[in-house]
């Protein structure tokens, strides 16, 4: 009679000490990654700023100058630009204000649709080999035991 077969689908080597210390290593560095940035984007200083609302956050507005990247001087000094590194110009039809306002560039947008894109292709083409390279093992495996049982007969 041979082996009992298990129905189990872990590998044994995943449930080896050195494994699962590597896994609990990699999760509690998501978990301080996480946590973390959520500490550090807390505002850090207690003096209250006035905070004013910009005016097309709560009327209406025409967008006077097209969504731009921002020069190097207003990726620095400007609000608008830190988010995106693009701005437009805006005129609020209520009270006449001329503010900017970040925007999503179309081209930026393309750009990165294309960087996912590309990185869902390698990542397919990847795991599409690494199946084919399983399955050969598996297969293997698999007329090596059946020449086992042909030989022992």
């Amino acid at each position: 009679m041979g082996r009992m077969e298990s129905d189990c689908r872990i590998p044994i080597s995943c449930l080896r000490p050195r494994v699962l210390a590597l896994h609990a290593l990699f999760w509690v560095l998501v978990s301080l990654r996480v946590f973390g940035a959520a500490l550090l984007s807390e505002e850090k200083t207690t003096v209250a700023r006035p905070v004013t609302t910009p005016c097309w956050q709560m009327e209406e507005f025409v967008v006077a100058v097209e969504c731009s990247r921002c020069n190097t001087f207003q990726s620095k000094s400007w609000a608008a630009c830190i988010q995106t590194g693009y701005v437009e110009r805006i005129n609020c039809t209520k009270s006449n204000k001329d503010e900017y306002k970040s925007c999503r560039s179309t081209l930026m947008e393309e750009h990165l649709f294309w960087k996912f894109e590309g990185a869902m292709l390698g990542l397919t083409i990847l795991f599409a080999l690494i199946v084919v390279a399983r399955q050969r093992s598996l297969d293997r495996l698999a007329s090596e035991k059946v020449r086992r049982q042909i030989e022992s007969i």
